[in-house]
């Protein structure tokens, strides 16, 4: 059968001991191995495979011991409590070894665990788990973990009563960071909450979460968009020295107005117009864009941007002017608008 997407968090985290086996496919082999890993954890616990209750092997052997899956599945432990066999890497042609391992299980069996990568609808070896009434198959997708799957792991973190604006903030950065990285990122947020009985906060979020490549970068655009002339060039001599080119920081203020213009020319306001944006923006970085939205009237981000690319075109032209200062220039004209406050 097929294991839904959502229903999926609910499984992994508590598997049903009647269900011999589980196929895990999907693309991102990152992806499936995190829910293997939840599957496996939940199923035998931290000490199961120190008790030797989890079998692995690579679905390769399956070709020269055919047999192999089933002797896993049937065989007895020396501990008592649940038994798992992982197969990894599996194929179509892993499928007649594993067809007799699901026929025969039997409660007290161990659990059949495969993974493997991007499977069509015609595979062997998804015809096998998917028409099979007691085991399941879950596809992998690269959507964003839900919030329900991020409450699972963070109860599986220790983390529990998460505020509804940390859990907005935690869902945002799901989007925008490999699952690997924000598995880690809520291990470290575990770690620093621990015997810490306050509630978790957005400023906490954005301070253990992954940096972005861009972060100097921003420093100057947010220094243009709030007025702050005389940081401006001190800002750029230090990107120069770290390599960052003209053009790449006119691309990067060009992108900048234009979020900023999103902002101000959704008829709903700004407020409302954030939490629509793709990819999503959360924390201090989503507070401080509301901020430089209401330093600025939709016209003048327009003309704004009419420099930029103006800018643009110049630095990407045969002009033998310098390119750093013609873009100093133009980002030091346009933080002297910011630094003037629209009127209300």
């Amino acid at each position: 059968m097929k294991l839904a997407p959502r229903d999926a968090p609910g499984f992994l985290a508590r598997p049903d001991p009647r269900v011999p086996g589980l196929l895990i496919w999907g693309a991102d082999p990152m992806r499936v191995a995190e829910r293997r890993q939840t599957l496996i954890r939940a199923l035998i616990g931290p000490a199961g495979e120190a008790e030797m209750r989890l079998a692995r092997f690579p679905a390769a052997d399956l070709r020269k011991d055919p047999a192999a899956a089933l002797d896993a599945v049937k065989a007895q432990g020396f501990f008592a409590g649940p038994r798992a066999v992982l197969i990894e890497e599996a194929a179509d042609a892993a499928a007649p070894a594993l067809a007799p391992a699901l026929a025969d299980w039997a409660p007290g069996d161990a659990m059949l665990v495969v993974t493997g990568g991007v499977l069509p609808a015609s595979s062997k070896l998804r015809k096998l788990f998917e028409g099979d009434k007691r085991a399941f198959a879950l596809a992998v997708y690269d959507d964003p973990p839900g919030q329900a799957e991020i409450s699972a792991m963070l109860q599986a973190e220790g983390l529990g009563d998460i505020p509804s604006d940390a859990m907005r903030d935690l869902s945002a950065l799901a989007q925008t960071i490999e699952p690997g990285d924000f598995r880690q990122t809520l291990q470290r947020i575990a770690l620093y909450k621990l015997g810490d009985p306050a509630p978790l906060t957005p400023v906490e979020i954005a301070a253990l979460a992954p940096m972005g490549g861009e972060a100097d970068v921003d420093d100057v655009l947010n220094a243009v968009s709030e007025g702050r002339a005389a940081e401006v060039a001190p800002l750029m001599a230090r990107l120069a020295a770290q390599g960052v080119a003209p053009v790449a920081l006119c691309i990067g203020a060009i992108r900048h107005f234009r979020l900023l213009h999103g902002l101000l020319a959704d008829p709903r306001g700004p407020a409302q117009a954030v939490e629509r944006m793709r990819p999503p923006v959360y924390g201090p970085r989503r507070n401080r864009l509301l901020r430089q939205a209401q330093r600025w009237s939709l016209a003048q981000v327009e003309e704004a941007l009419s420099q930029l690319v103006e800018t643009d075109l110049t630095l990407r032209s045969s002009s033998r002017a310098p390119l750093a200062a013609v873009l100093q220039r133009t980002l030091i004209r346009l933080s002297m608008i910011g630094a003037r406050r629209i009127d209300a």
